[in-house]
């Protein structure tokens, strides 16, 4: 396959930096002294950026057709904007480097995931053999860092980070601008695709997953740490459920040859919802929580893996760059930004166990949503 390796080593870093970020960035936070909604508001910070900045690198990219271009320009610019936070960590001060880091840094995936796509071509289906490096990376980061954070101080973790954006700069230059050309056009413009019924529930049916996982990806490391679960406990948790991502993302073909697409996504929610259900009743309990772990291989790996084969298969590539963008900004954008928000504002006031049971109600709502207007249609 073309490119193989120069793809992965992409989602290598990006998502390596991914397993520091999101593990750590609340414990960081914690232990600069902000309580439960600041923390909250400073994560939706990042989270809500994907809501605009794809968007707009997005049109850019399908209009000018320098994806790649696209995608070193703005990973310069994280690093660069990340830097910020080494000169001061009032919570004002950080609003703004969060923000400015998040609008480049959310901007680089959407477009190389586009990338990925036109270069595979009629191999669409290999696309989980590339992106399970970047759990690989997720993987390495949060259990270094678990061990690490052991013995040093976690304050040590802007400086990581800002190496770990320096790597995903440096991966960038080796895909040559040139392999970035569209191998699809659509008569129909990106608007009349994306008013489909179909689309807008597959829109909708992403935006709740991610919606749900506000508690978990905000509060989850501070929860375990609570309850008196190790640094090195933490991150080994973390890279379990990543572990199990990885597994799908290596047989995912096979699922799609016995089962729908649709079936595929649906089923991602229910299991799903019933991890929420064990994280939020039986944290006392690690080998429970190491089952709910492996539930992730739903929770991302089914749902991502299907999402991007339906996007695909919905869009042509003359739209991928929008439309991976709009995947990412209802998604990852919107739905994790509020759920963010609402985690920090209710975890102190209703506990752990109620912020779960509402995300587990919300994945409910989500698979009926996705067996209503996608269950029956075969793609």
């Amino acid at each position: 396959m073309s490119y193989y390796w120069q793809l992965s080593v992409f989602y290598l870093f990006y998502f390596g930096s991914l397993g520091a970020l999101v593990p750590y960035w609340g414990l960081y936070l914690h232990t600069l002294g902000f309580d439960a909604q600041a923390i909250g508001e400073l994560m939706a910070v990042i989270m809500a950026t994907k809501i605009i900045a794809p968007n707009i690198w997005g049109w850019i990219a399908d209009h000018t057709g320098k994806h790649i271009l696209l995608v070193r320009f703005s990973s310069i610019l994280t690093v660069l904007c990340f830097a910020g936070i080494l000169l001061e960590q009032s919570y004002n001060w950080l609003v703004i480097v969060l923000f400015l880091f998040s609008f480049f840094w959310n901007a680089a995936l959407p477009q190389f995931e586009a990338v990925t796509f036109a270069l595979l071509g009629n191999q669409s289906h290999r696309y989980g053999i590339i992106r399970l490096w970047g759990s690989v990376g997720f993987i390495i980061t949060v259990i270094l860092f678990g061990w690490l954070f052991q013995y040093a101080s976690i304050t040590l973790l802007p400086i990581l980070l800002i190496g770990l954006f320096t790597c995903i700069c440096l991966t960038t230059l080796l895909i040559p601008t040139q392999a970035t050309v569209h191998l699809s056009t659509s008569t129909e413009s990106f608007y009349q695709i994306i008013k489909r019924p179909t689309v807008i529930a597959l829109f909708a049916s992403c935006f709740l997953m991610q919606l749900s996982h506000g508690p978990y990806y905000t509060f989850y490391s501070i929860y375990l740490k609570n309850n008196a679960y190790s640094s090195n406990e933490i991150g080994s948790l973390w890279a379990l459920g990543v572990v199990a991502e990885i597994v799908i993302f290596l047989i995912i073909h096979r699922l799609f040859t016995k089962f729908s697409a649709n079936f595929l996504f649906t089923f991602s929610f229910a299991l799903t919802a019933i991890r929420w259900l064990l994280i939020g009743c039986y944290v006392e309990s690690a080998t429970i929580l190491i089952f709910a772990q492996l539930l992730n291989a739903a929770s991302f790996g089914i749902h991502h893996a299907v999402a991007m084969h339906l996007i695909r298969q919905h869009f042509s590539d003359n739209h991928q760059g929008k439309a991976q963008a709009l995947y990412g900004s209802l998604s990852f954008g919107a739905g994790g930004a509020i759920g963010s928000l609402v985690s920090g504002y209710t975890w102190d006031s209703y506990g752990p166990s109620i912020n779960y049971l509402s995300a587990a109600i919300i994945c409910i709502i989500a698979m009926g949503v996705s067996w209503k207007w996608l269950g029956s249609k075969q793609i």
